[in-house]
């Protein structure tokens, strides 16, 4: 196969709160197709040629093409630990069944102290038809959590009291509230074994499909338990200012929304952190919000703007590999990790929490604000193909013709494909529209008045290898001649990558990237040019013969745009700053370099 660069433009227009960027600038190619139309050729290859001539779209060959490509080199700020041999190739994931289904193990913990298992689970997979779409006169609409009306939070918490009271009356019903909740930690928690490897839906191009149909049937089940088939989940708004909260439903104590088992921090209308690593920022309500919209805008747009970085990387099972997409690792995993409790922290009956329930993925599905959290992880999948450009679906066939299983509302058992979820309106369902400000958020200059003075720091060579990060690291770095070229610029991307980052993956980690400042920066001001990305990590231990928890890591992040919006794109040299926010000490690197990449 050979990979064709091309692209076409579009206009987009969309509303939005307050942006802090000048829309008068040149759009890069991450954001082509939201600032109009640009002269210069998109610099990330979206296509490929086939033997035979024919051209498909998004399709990668992971037989042929170079791995650290397909998982690294299409820009924007991505992290895959324990990259997959070059020989490795994903195949398509087929469904489990009883036989592949055991133990459970809390992510830096012990065993789950009960099965997982769906009761009922078939015995052979191959004998479960595959689910068809029923027939729907209407569709089912999900709001923004926070402007639900008193009748639908009524239907909400009537529809999850009898989904609980199952637990007592039929616990062995699939439609139970715990039996639910035991999807998630049978998935993501390492009960599957499939040919002796395991299945894990996390950190590859599995995630946004497997949640997308869990909450499907989560939310017919809902609607089975109160006669209701138009009732559709609401969606926890967080990419926007007045859903950045946790929504008022679910902090109504004594109701079936309620969470017992949740960080206090999140009560009585608490700006969220859709960067949270654990501790909290210190900084002002307005701020927060700020540094949400630059998380969104770099998350969405900057970072993702073709498909292997935002759905993550092709899915080999039992390989170990971390290689998830931009929303999954922000602000997915940090939604968890703000709303569950402190992990070491103990329980009024005297167990250490191990960030229950949504700080770990076992028990995450026993918070009823998960679903609603995931219903806007999916409503993002919605929102990035609508930006455009070679922001579609993966065709690949391995991605297509994966399976997952699970029981309907009738307590009937199926087989369901990715290629049946890729349009929500065949679903049955779709989103309430709400502005997406993020769109346009792109970051100003705030952090630096001019060009940093690069002498006054080390060399790269004399910093790597990193022994630890234990305090935040300016460094001086050579940038390529041949990646400031007017050809190159207008075909490749220049990178900034992290090679060889080692973590202890039981620890919260995470580091900031800025460029041209200095080790005085304001890190907890994320919306300036000079913030690149980040790097962060949930514990996460998914293979029992990993006894050395170390983690291995490669972070790249596009600097082509930071650097005209600084105006160093004519610099030779440039100076980094690395700033850690949790578990620096733990934090190692071997090199970095800056090479132009497509």
């Amino acid at each position: 196969m050979a990979s064709v660069c091309h692209t076409s433009t579009a206009t987009l227009k969309s509303s939005f709160i307050p942006s802090p960027n000048s829309l008068g600038s040149t759009p890069k190619p991450s954001q082509l197709f939201l600032h109009g139309k640009r002269n210069q050729a998109f610099k990330v290859s979206c296509k490929v040629t086939n033997n035979n001539g024919d051209q498909n779209q998004n399709v990668v060959d992971t037989n042929s093409v170079d791995r650290r490509n397909v998982l690294l080199g299409l820009g924007g700020l991505y992290g895959v630990a324990n990259a997959i041999p070059l020989a490795a190739s994903a195949t398509p994931i087929p469904a489990p069944n009883a036989p592949s289904c055991g133990t459970a193990t809390i992510s830096d913990g012990p065993e789950v102290p009960y099965t997982c298992c769906p009761p009922g689970m078939p015995e052979d997979i191959e004998k479960i038809p595959y689910y068809k779409f029923p027939s729907a006169t209407k569709l089912r609409i999900r709001q923004p959590a926070h402007a639900v009306d008193e009748e639908l939070i009524a239907k909400y918490n009537l529809a999850i009291s009898k989904m609980r009271e199952l637990d007592t009356t039929d616990h062995f019903s699939p439609l139970a509230f715990k039996q639910q909740a035991n999807i998630h930690c049978a998935y993501c928690n390492g009960a599957y074994k499939i040919g002796g490897k395991e299945l894990q839906v996390h950190n590859s191009w599995l995630f946004f499909p497997f949640h997308r149909w869990y909450l499907y049937f989560y939310e017919r089940i809902l609607g089975k338990l109160i006669d209701d088939p138009t009732f559709a989940l609401p969606y926890w708004n967080w990419d926007h200012p007045k859903g950045m909260r946790l929504p008022p439903i679910f902090d109504r104590q004594g109701t079936a929304l309620y969470d017992e088992r949740r960080s206090t921090q999140v009560r009585n209308g608490t700006v969220m952190d859709l960067g949270s690593f654990g501790d909290k920022v210190q900084t002002t309500q307005l701020q927060l919000m700020s540094n949400n919209l630059t998380l969104m805008y770099r998350q969405m747009v900057t970072n993702a703007p073709c498909p292997l970085l935002f759905f993550g990387a092709p899915y080999v099972l039992g390989n170990n590999v971390e290689a998830p997409g931009t929303v999954e690792v922000i602000p997915h995993i940090p939604v968890h990790i703000w709303v569950g409790t402190a992990r070491g922290s103990v329980f009024p009956d005297g167990s250490t929490s191990y960030g229950e329930d949504m700080g770990n993925f076992y028990s995450a599905g026993l918070d009823p604000v998960f679903y609603c959290h995931h219903s806007n992880v999916d409503r993002m999948w919605n929102e990035w193909k609508a930006i455009g450009g070679p922001r579609r679906d993966i065709s690949q066939r391995d991605w297509l013709n994966s399976e997952f299983f699970f029981f309907d509302e009738n307590k009937n058992p199926y087989r369901v494909r990715v290629r049946d979820c890729l349009d929500t309106k065949t679903m049955g369902y779709d989103y309430a529209p709400m502005p997406t400000p993020w769109r346009n958020f792109k970051p100003k200059t705030k952090a630096s008045s001019g060009k940093a003075n690069t002498s006054a720091f080390p060399p790269a060579s004399q910093v790597f290898p990193l022994a630890k990060m234990d305090k935040v690291i300016t460094f001086s770095i050579k940038r390529p001649a041949s990646s400031r070229t007017q050809q190159e610029g207008n075909e490749k991307e220049e990178m900034l990558t992290f090679n060889n980052i080692k973590y202890d993956n039981r620890e919260y980690v995470r580091f900031d990237v800025f460029l041209n400042v200095d080790n005085n920066v304001n890190a907890n001001e994320l919306d300036q040019a000079e913030f690149a990305g980040s790097y962060t990590s949930l514990p996460h231990v998914h293979r029992a013969s990993q006894t050395d928890h170390v983690a291995t890591a490669t972070l790249q992040l596009a600097i082509t745009e930071l650097l005209e919006d600084i105006g160093l794109e004519d610099e030779d040299t440039i100076a980094v700053t690395l700033v850690p926010k949790k578990g620096g000490e733990g934090i190692s690197i071997e090199g970095v370099e800056i090479s132009a990449d497509c």
